[in-house]
């Protein structure tokens, strides 16, 4: 038997085959948007949760207690200062006035801190950072800076925000990774059908001289064409889900705290993601699918 090695023969069998297998291949493709749906839909979430997490920790700060002894124009100069201690993004400075009216306007049903002098407050600077894992180093470094007298932190509360991050971002990859085995299997099995009714057309062909190559390629082009289709229509099913989701979100007054990032940006690697991933599930479903008929 002459053995063509043409890719444009190996594709265009490849796609034949889709066509006259279509139950088989349409189950494929199903099998493929379902398991890519729920992979992108849970990687989305936790892309949120992250989102969110990193605002949360962008909120969390600290105070800066200015020495009494400093003028108010000697205090705002500690600005630069503070501004140069590592991790530290950026220092607000408030006057004692200013936190005198936050803490009355807080404290207003309260007789007890009524009429309290401006002199009972300090000047301070609010101090945020890049890294809220680094709170307690960054903590000791304003400490030492000349004119601070006091600092105040809530460390246990950063380091609940890094805990909570840390196993997000580790559940996430784990799930997704199971996910990935799963499809792999189910797509490997769904395939392994298809074939197992062309498994007479292989043992001809393996009689008359092909090579395992040459038998492996149609198959591999029409997994790979499954996943791609399947990558393809998963991603504007994604699109259309989150995009429903998003604004039933923004326009709830119950989980008005909740922010949903806009799809549009992430949209290339959205695509991307889905297009290898495919690309995966079915060119390694169509190899496991096919080793077992090749041995003939």
């Amino acid at each position: 038997m002459k053995q063509r090695y043409d890719f444009g023969y190996f594709i265009s069998e490849g796609a034949r085959s889709i066509f006259t297998h279509g139950f088989m291949s349409f189950a494929a493709v199903c099998m493929i948007v379902c398991c890519l749906l729920i992979m992108g839909s849970f990687t989305l979430v936790a892309v949120n949760a992250e989102n969110m997490l990193g605002n949360l920790e962008k909120e969390n700060e600290f105070t800066a207690f200015i020495d009494e002894s400093y003028t108010q124009e000697e205090a705002r100069a500690l600005q630069s200062v503070l501004e140069a201690v590592p991790n530290v993004s950026s220092a607000v400075f408030e006057t004692k006035e200013s936190a005198q009216a936050d803490f009355s306007s807080d404290k207003a049903d309260n007789e007890l801190f009524e009429g309290l002098p401006s002199t009972v407050f300090r000047d301070r600077f609010h101090i945020y950072m890049d890294d809220i894992s680094q709170m307690e180093q960054t903590v000791q470094a304003v400490e030492q800076v000349p004119g601070v007298a006091k600092v105040t932190a809530a460390p246990e509360v950063a380091e609940g925000f890094v805990v909570v991050r840390n196993i997000a971002g580790t559940v996430a990859v784990i799930l997704v990774v199971i996910l990935l085995l799963v499809s792999l299997f189910i797509i490997a099995n769904t395939i392994k059908l298809a074939t197992f009714n062309r498994r007479e057309e292989i043992a001809i062909m393996k009689m008359c001289g092909a090579t395992n190559s040459f038998v492996r390629w149609p198959f591999v082009f029409e997994g790979l064409i499954l996943g791609l289709v399947g990558a393809v229509v998963a991603f504007f099913l994604e699109w259309g889900v989150y995009t429903l989701v998003g604004e039933a979100i923004a326009t709830s007054d119950t989980i008005a705290l909740i922010t949903v990032l806009p799809f549009q940006p992430m949209a290339l690697r959205v695509l991307g993601v889905f297009a290898l991933t495919g690309f995966l599930i079915g060119t390694g479903g169509s190899l496991l699918a096919i080793r077992k008929f090749l041995q003939v």
